[in-house]
């Protein structure tokens, strides 16, 4: 009978154990563990983090309150030395369990990439590195890539103007060359088209090389193709192409940053110089944008072979030089009142 007695209060005892080791277990793995925070908040885990770094990933991030129980799960579970490198996102209140279930199944969040219009390789690549794992040296060695761009068709003179200023969503660890493949894919579908309308543009470089003058000529999309289209009047003619961007692209690179052209920089010795050599220059002057692409590839049919800027915005077209030099004169009068009235009123 004392035995018997002993024996239920042994298992009592193990009972209680068990409820309170289960209850801890449950405390550990189901109690928020989180900082109080609003919305989401993001963490990086780079490749081969240890469970040290991870928490500290977490605790820098402003998420992980309590390291203990979290090292403690992790350890219990085995989860700890699962856990995916990547970028994650969590809200306040979350657990110990399923922080770790989300960091040991990898179900990452995409990272936010914005390219600019009408800018230069070095620009592309601090824009793209921005928000991703690889860094804008990384970015600019794919794009200088001769294998990467022979895959792509195209040269490493044309591969930077492929990437179509827009918003794109990668994982956070996607290598620089795979960011660049999509950016091209999405550039070839928005000429495929139209891509022989011209009958002088030859391929898909020819098209992005306009389109990138046309991105620097304007920036009023409803006249974008009349733009591209008295390029393509110059180009039949065999006319030098005289776009000012090419000559911008030259000062840039001589002086590090545009400014307002002067009429000796029309001389400048510079092979994308096209009042000096005939034909598309030897690359595009910028990367541009989806309307600029799709200008170059539908140019406007029309008798135009000259335009100007307009007082009122916009440009003014004319086919023939007498009536461009009218529409230059009364620019240049517009900006000398303006640049008068500038002056009075300082």
């Amino acid at each position: 009978m004392a035995a018997r007695r002993i024996l239920w209060v042994a298992l009592a005892a193990f009972i209680c154990l068990a409820t309170l080791v289960g209850g801890a277990l449950t405390y550990v793995a189901e109690s928020e563990n989180s900082l109080d925070f609003d919305g989401v908040r993001h963490v990086s885990i780079p490749p081969a983090s240890d469970l040290e770094a991870i928490m500290d990933s977490l605790q820098s991030s402003g998420i992980l309150s309590a390291r203990w129980s979290f090292r403690y799960l992790a350890r219990l579970t085995g989860w700890g030395s699962q856990i995916k490198a990547g970028r994650y996102e969590f809200v306040s209140g979350v657990s110990n369990r399923e922080m770790l279930a989300t960091l040991r199944a990898g179900l990452q969040v995409q990272v936010r990439v914005s390219i600019p219009a009408g800018t230069r390789p070095e620009q592309i690549a601090e824009s793209a590195a921005r928000n991703m794992a690889f860094d804008a040296d990384a970015f600019l060695a794919a794009l200088y890539s001769e294998e990467l761009a022979s895959e792509l068709s195209t040269d490493t003179l044309h591969l930077f103007a492929y990437m179509v200023p827009d918003t794109y969503f990668f994982y956070w660890l996607t290598e620089p060359e795979d960011v660049i493949r999509r950016m091209k894919a999405t550039a070839d579908e928005v000429m495929a088209d139209a891509a022989s309308e011209s009958g002088v543009l030859e391929s898909h470089d020819d098209l992005v090389n306009l389109a990138a003058i046309v991105e620097w000529e304007t920036s009023v999309v409803e006249e974008k193709a009349r733009v591209a289209g008295v390029y393509v009047n110059r180009l039949k003619r065999n006319w030098p192409l005289q776009a000012d961007p090419t000559v911008q692209l030259a000062i840039l690179a001589r002086e590090g940053s545009k400014r307002r052209l002067l009429y000796s920089d029309y001389a400048i010795e510079h092979p994308y110089n096209t009042y000096l050599f005939t034909g598309l220059p030897p690359g595009p002057v910028t990367n541009p944008s989806a309307s600029s692409l799709r200008a170059a590839a539908a140019p406007e049919e029309h008798s135009y072979f000259f335009f100007v800027a307009s007082p009122g915005g916009g440009h003014s077209f004319n086919a023939t030089l007498s009536g461009h030099n009218r529409d230059a004169a009364t620019l240049r009068r517009h900006m000398r009142r303006r640049r008068q009235q500038a002056t009075s009123e300082n």
